[in-house]
């Protein structure tokens, strides 16, 4: 009676799903000295469009099917034009006009939109705990990446303002940024639509090759000298980005999007500025001060509360602590 509720092993491994965010935070460390040598658009165009091909490649051996239909191709165009070309133009646009901390901060705030439209279109279960999870994670990241001077004298709030300007809008690095995660934020809901017409697989392989293809375009029309001052370390390193940042990752985690629960996968994002700052800190000798220590501490109770939040709720309604209207029963996955 019971069997119905098991949830696939696969979905479950939490090795397959950390691996992702695993995959991006160490790219981001094999890239970080990389973009001093290459243009932003053909950097994107790199992590996607080879990374692209390997995925479709893939899907090939596997037996997976090609998309059929103009439903289909409509759905995965809007995929690749969301999470292909703006989410990878704007983050390496951004990456060029802002710091690598605050970049990543704003990038990593994306659960809190992937949480609001998963529950307005999917009636994912937030609950309190979601919530407040949510909540301690942007707090975490915030820690992480924003400078401690920040935090210590307080946020340059004053400053920003007296130096904002709309025409000069699309100069800002953190507005790139923010356009980047919300592309990001919507892509990752965009999945679970793409996948009722499409294998979520060679869904993924065509977004990244389709998405490639307008990067590379506008990097020929605008952009010089991209890769003659790439090294062979500098080569490696875009290797490593483009199969397993990007082939690797992308491929397993637009798979456990098209199956699982949205807000509790997407959450998993903030431990990619973990990871990121870990390998920093033992490839690249970068030392975190004690206020990033805390926000790695908050950033995994926020993973925790997100992802244990319907277990935490029942367990405390079961001691009677809080009211049963403030958590739900529903299931986890759909």
């Amino acid at each position: 009676m019971n069997r119905k509720l098991s949830k696939p092993n696969l979905i479950e491994s939490p090795i397959l799903l950390i691996s992702p965010f695993f995959l991006w935070g160490t790219a981001m460390v094999a890239m970080k000295g990389t973009l001093a040598n290459t243009t932003p658009l053909f950097l994107a165009g790199v992590r996607l469009l080879p990374a692209g091909l390997l995925v479709l490649a893939m899907a090939a051996i596997l037996g997976r099917p090609q998309p059929k239909g103009w439903k289909a191709w409509l759905w995965i165009g809007l995929f690749a034009l969301l999470d292909g070309a703006m989410f990878q133009g704007f983050l390496a646009e951004g990456l060029v006009r802002t710091g690598a901390g605050l970049g990543s901060t704003i990038i990593d705030s994306q659960p809190l939109a992937v949480a609001l439209m998963s529950s307005w279109l999917f009636g994912e279960v937030i609950g309190l705990w979601g919530w407040l999870g949510l909540v301690i994670g942007i707090a975490g990241i915030s820690l992480i990446g924003l400078p401690d001077e920040w935090f210590l004298h307080g946020l340059p709030v004053q400053s920003f303002l007296s130096s904002f300007s709309w025409q000069n809008l699309f100069d800002s690095g953190e507005w790139l940024m923010l356009l980047a995660s919300l592309s990001m934020a919507v892509g990752t809901v965009s999945i679970r639509f793409v996948c009722r017409h499409a294998d979520p697989v060679t869904a993924t392989g065509w977004h990244m090759v389709l998405g490639g293809l307008p990067l590379f375009f506008l990097s020929g029309i605008y952009e010089s000298q991209q890769w003659t001052q790439i090294n062979p370390e500098g080569w490696l390193a875009l290797g490593y980005a483009t199969i397993f940042g990007s082939a690797i990752a992308y491929g397993i985690f637009f798979f456990l999007a098209s199956k699982g629960n949205l807000t509790s996968l997407s959450a998993l994002t903030f431990l990619t500025p973990v990871f990121a700052l870990s390998f920093g800190n033992l490839f690249l000798s970068e030392v975190l001060s004690p206020l990033q220590w805390i926000g790695v501490c908050l950033t995994l109770i926020s993973i925790y509360l997100i992802n244990q939040r319907e277990k935490i709720a029942r367990q405390l309604r079961s001691w009677k602590l809080i009211p049963s209207f403030l958590s739900s029963e529903k299931a986890e996955y759909r």
